[in-house]
């Protein structure tokens, strides 16, 4: 047989070779850009991959595969990483898992460190021992100062000596797994520091309250007795009002602040009687310090109180106060409001 025969025979057999091996590398390719693309198997709404410091690629793909996250073998993701050119690249850090992420977003996110943010809350109204509990249920977050006192607390964060009542600023303050509590206080301490500097020098004029703190003393009170955000500056203006006749602020949440543990959810006639520094029924002027961490709004309320002649309020029950100028429209506010004597 002819070395011209046997190479006619053979061409059709290398053909289909050729076929074969070009038809897998085209499923092979197309089976790669799908893995690529395609969403991630995440069940949980809130989801996180946690990759710490030194962890190879093998374990993190290894990891994704355990958890049912990705059956992909190890060469896909292998791959990927070189052709995204992230392959020894990848930071340490915990990395949300959203519904519909990719493999391809997966890896992007670990090779820019774009890790996981969480956010903290502080309400407006909380007390400084309220922070202190919620952060210490925060989670991912290192609790740095669950033994330390308020006064060591207060001397970490760079403000040695203060009171912390009402220095934190209530917003929602964002963090990453690693970040300690004492980070986010720091940041809110700062924050109510620069929003005071930045709201004081733009007062009305001729308030009653000397320093930017009295300020957040009284936004403090302001916090305290209402929430509804039509009423601050109208509050404010009472008690503004009575700090410029003399008058004492007769304000129960101070009370109730003073009493401390002892306060079990009533306040009585005794209590009002009973002297303590927050006593504003037995003491003139603002409390020592504030009772509460006011929000930027009760904080403007104060400096920019709401003009007019009221001097009373009184709780309607729904929320809203009735106002009064006089003590005589007052005691018939409360038999209305409080005894339920309305004419």
């Amino acid at each position: 047989m002819s070395h011209r025969s046997m190479r006619g025979r053979a061409w059709p057999w290398m053909l289909l070779v050729l076929l074969a091996v070009g038809g897998a590398l085209l499923y092979g390719w197309n089976d790669f850009n799908r893995f690529s693309n395609a969403p991630l198997q995440v069940a949980t709404q809130g989801d996180s991959i946690d990759i710490g410091r030194g962890t190879s690629f093998r374990n993190i793909v290894g990891e994704l595969n355990q958890r049912k996250l990705s059956t992909a073998n190890q060469l896909y993701w292998r791959l990927l990483a070189e052709q995204m050119r992230v392959a020894g690249k990848l930071h340490a850090g915990e990395y949300a898992l959203a519904a519909g992420i990719t493999p391809r977003q997966l890896l992007a996110n670990m090779a820019a460190g774009k890790v996981m943010q969480r956010n903290f809350t502080i309400v407006d109204g909380w007390t400084f021992a309220e922070l202190r509990q919620a952060l210490a249920k925060a989670d991912k977050l290192d609790h740095n100062s669950a033994s330390l006192d308020d006064a060591t607390i207060m001397q970490k964060i760079g403000a040695p000596g203060e009171a912390p009542e009402g220095r934190f600023l209530p917003e929602t303050y964002a963090y990453v797994k690693g970040d300690g509590d004492l980070d986010i206080l720091k940041r809110a301490h700062a924050d109510m520091l620069k929003t005071l500097d930045a709201l004081w020098p733009a007062r009305d004029k001729d308030l009653p309250l000397a320093t930017p703190y009295d300020a957040l003393i009284l936004a403090s009170i302001v916090e305290k007795e209402t929430g509804r955000a039509d009423e601050r500056a109208r509050i404010a203006g009472v008690f503004v009002r009575r700090l410029e006749n003399h008058m004492l602020l007769q304000t129960d949440p101070s009370v109730i602040y003073g009493m401390g543990a002892s306060y079990t959810g009533n306040i009585h006639k005794t209590d009002l009687t009973t002297d303590t520094p927050y006593n504003t029924y037995t003491r003139p002027g603002l409390p020592p310090t504030p009772i509460a961490l006011p929000g930027k709004p009760a904080l403007l309320a104060v400096l920019h109180p709401a003009p007019g002649t009221e001097l009373y309020f009184v709780a309607r029950g729904d929320g809203a106060h009735a106002f009064s100028s006089t003590l005589e429209e007052h005691n018939r506010n409360v038999d209305c409001y409080q005894r339920k004597h309305c004419p």
